[in-house]
Parts: structure tokens; sequence; C-alpha cells
């Protein structure tokens, strides 16, 4: 009787849980709704910020707004919060991505609402051109504004000393891996260099300031062949005949951060000219031994390693890159692929090699051609020369520029007429514009499928010889 009693208990509850459909009424707090509420905002430094959101679907008597930047450098953390229904402030913090928090709380139940944005730090430099030149022997550096307009000699106004004379490159190395992140502006020349901060363009003094500092041992004396800029935001390439690369393995707002250790180990004497390969993410060096005359290998294993000859020749009948028995004048590359070597044997003929290499593994070097170049004229230690993705190599003769292509040996002359002698050749990002540089002068070029190489715009006003330059977009 007593276990029917509780069977009877049992069904019935299980019996009105069936019963209960789960239809409650349940009253949720209004959210409130958001407009004009961005996710990024930009702020001149010294400038006004103002963020106005309209919000609606709480009472305004019950409405209350708090405001926070996050900034990590900040010694009181409170100082960049604040209230109120706008954010209205003087942005004084640096050109810099910080994040940035709204919370809304409706003080009548309690309830909080937040939403995330950015603010993007600029100054008046955070966009624009840099051009490098070199006037009677020194070098000069000049800002482009994005309306074209020319501010030159600005490395003397802001920092109230000259440049170092015999300027070679200038590159912008910003961390890729890290969303683009900017590390600074290197204006190297023959036997220094200087680094600048990117939003003030002042020399750095937080970060080594010249190429010297960036050693962390220094040799006595320094004689810079070529450095590139590796896409982890630091510089590489030959200084004394060997082969440096700046340090990766630590945050790269650190002061050490791409810092030159000691070089690449090895016996070896390398020409200036070399090749920065990717496949995969992997990046690899093709090199040349000015002294044994042959093609090296450098793989970047955290820091440059130097192989030498280890590697496969493949179709080494065509011609032997272990002993290419010539002097290097000009190595370009063509999509991470086909490699043009111009080099001159000891009666002064210029050859034209055509090779492929893959340095990441099986480690081999394939011979594609040997034949003599049809242009001898053209080819010097000095010659500008560059290649494209689309296939062709452009090369400056005096005050022309041409288009080569050396699948076919075609040979076509640009038409913009250039009035002096050129000086610099540089590829716009998407390649569609060949920028040519000539004594005081930058000439835009359209190089586009179906373009011969007319005038897109001029720009006047750079002091002595365009060298280099670069951009921030």
């Amino acid at each position: 009787m007593k276990k029917l009693i509780i069977s009877i208990v049992v069904l019935s509850l299980l019996a009105a849980c069936y019963k209960d459909k789960g239809n409650y009424v349940i009253d949720m707090p209004e959210s409130p709704v958001l407009q004009n509420l961005d996710t990024l905002y930009e702020a001149m430094t010294g400038d006004s910020l103002i963020v106005q959101p309209k919000i609606t679907g709480i009472a305004t008597e019950d409405l209350e707004c708090d405001w926070r930047i996050d900034v990590p450098e900040a010694l009181v953390p409170e100082a960049n919060h604040y209230k109120g229904n706008a954010l209205r402030i003087v942005f004084g913090l640096e050109a810099k991505r910080y994040t940035a928090r709204l919370t809304v709380t409706n003080k009548a139940n309690g309830m909080k609402y937040f939403y995330p944005f950015k603010i993007q730090g600029v100054t008046e430099f955070s966009r624009g051109t840099l051009v490098l030149s070199q006037d009677q022997g020194t070098g000069k550096l000049s800002f482009i504004k994005p309306d074209n307009s020319v501010q030159p000699n600005i490395y003397e106004v802001i920092n109230g000393q000259p440049l170092p004379v015999d300027p070679l490159q200038l590159h912008y190395v910003r961390n890729q891996f890290t969303g683009n992140t900017p590390l600074g502006y290197w204006i190297i020349s023959k036997q220094a260099g200087v680094r600048l901060n990117v939003n003030t363009l002042k020399k750095e003094s937080l970060k080594p300031g010249t190429l010297f500092d960036n050693f962390f041992l220094a040799p006595s004396t320094i004689k810079v062949g070529n450095l590139q800029a590796h896409p982890q935001g630091v510089l590489l390439g030959v200084i004394n005949d060997k082969f440096y690369g700046g340090a990766t393995t630590t945050w790269d707002q650190s002061a050490t951060y791409g810092m030159f250790g000691t070089y690449a180990d090895g016996e070896y004497d390398l020409a200036s000219k070399f090749v920065l390969s990717t496949a995969n993410n992997n990046y690899t060096v093709i090199a040349f031994e000015k002294n044994k005359k042959q093609f090296v290998r450098i793989n970047l294993f955290g820091s440059p390693m130097y192989f030498g000859t280890q590697y496969s020749a493949i179709n080494s009948a065509i011609f032997n890159p272990t002993n290419v028995g010539m002097d290097l004048l000009q190595l370009v590359q063509i999509n991470n692929a086909d490699t043009y070597a111009y080099v001159k044997n000891a009666t002064g003929q210029i050859y034209e090699l055509m090779f492929n290499v893959n340095f990441s593994g099986p480690f081999n070097f394939t011979s594609g051609h040997k034949r003599l170049f049809i242009r001898p004229e053209w080819i010097t230690a000095d010659t500008k020369m560059l290649a494209s993705r689309s296939g062709y190599i452009y090369v400056a003769v005096q005050n022309q520029v041409f288009r080569y292509n050396p699948l076919s040996e075609q040979v076509q002359l640009l038409k913009t007429a250039i009035k002096s002698e050129v000086t610099m050749l540089k590829l716009e990002d998407d390649e569609n514009t060949l920028i040519v540089g000539s004594v005081g002068t930058l000439y835009y070029l359209d190089i586009q499928v179906g373009k011969n190489g007319e005038l897109v715009k001029k720009i006047e006003g750079i002091p002595g010889n365009p060298v280099d330059m670069t951009w921030r977009k």
C-alpha cells in the first residue's frame, strides 16, 4: 500500500511537469540603442577629439556614460577615464592605436552596457611621402604631404643638424606580423645611418638613433653595401662585405629589437647586391661571393646563417653557380621566382644569367640561361634597375627609362621625357605606377597594362637628386 501511494505521488508530479509548457512572461529591461558610434576614430595629437553618439531607450535622468581609453604607458590609468554623454578631450596621447570603451549605465536598474572602439593617434607626418636626395654630396630629406606640397630639408628643420653625406637608401620599417606596426624610418648612407620616429621625424632617442648605435658591438668602421627591410621590421644586408640581420627574438617595442649582433659566420666577402626571397613565409637570401665569384645561400633561422654553396646545382652545364668566373653588376628577381644576374667577364662582355632557387629545401639552384645581354652599354654597378611582378625589368639609361622583357628580349622606351639624368626608380605598391627621380623632380609614370609610361603627375621642389623614397598611406 505504501509503495502504491509513493507511485501515485511521483506520477502526479510528472504529470504536473508535463503540463507546464514553460510559457513564462519575463520582463527584461529595455536596452539602449546607440547611433553614431564608429569602431575607429582618428585623432590628431594636440587637437580636439569629440565622440558624441546618440543614445535612446533610456530616460535622460537615468543615463550615465563612462569613457575609458587604455594607455599601457600611463602611470595613472584613471587620468584617461572620463564621464559624460559625449567624449570631449584634447587628444594629448602619442600617435598610436589605443583601445577605448564606452560604458552606458541605466541608473534605474543598475544594468551596464559596453561598447568598445579604437582611437588612432596621428600627426601631420602620419601620412605622406618621404624623399631622400643628394645635394652636392649631402643627404637631404623632404616630406610630401597628401596634397603633393613639398616640405624640403625637413630633417634639418626638425633636428637642427644635417644628414650624413653620401646617402644611399631610405627604409620605412614596420612589423607586418603584428598588423604593420610602424617601427621607424632608417636613412642609410655609405658609412652611417640615422633612425627617425615615424610620427615626429625626430631622431630616435629611446631606441638606437644611429646605425653605429644599432650594433651590440659595432665594428670600428662601417661600409654599407646594401640594406633591405625585412617584413618583421628590421634591417638586413651587407655591411663591411659581411651579412648582418636585425634581432627579432624580442618584443618589437623593445629598444634592442632590430639591433645587429655578429654577422653570419663564415669565410666570405659579399658583393653589395642580394635578393631577399620568400616562399610560404620562409625568407632566404641569394647573395654573391665576389672573390670566389659564386652564388651563395643565406638562411634566416632567427638570425642569418651563411651556408655558402651548400645547394645542388641543377643544369650546371648552362652555367655553374659555384664558379661563375665573372663579376656581379646587377641582380633582380621577378615574383620570388625567375632571378636575373648581370655579370661582366674579364674582357668586359656583359652576360645575362637567369636562374631559380629553392633555398628553403631541398636547396636547389637551377640554371636557366646564359646569354650576352642585348644592351651591354646599359649595365654598370650603378645602373638603376628594378623588376616588376608583371615580368618586366625597368632600366634607366641617362635621361631615359626602358621597359625590358627578359623572355622575348624586347625593349621599349617609355613615353615621358625626363629632362635630366635619372637617379632613382621606384614602384608604387600596386606596381601600376613607376616613379622616376631626376634632379629636383619626381615623375609618376603610368605602366598599367596597355600603358607605356605616360605622365600621371610631376612633383617638383626636391633639393638635389632623388636617391630613394618611401611612404605611409
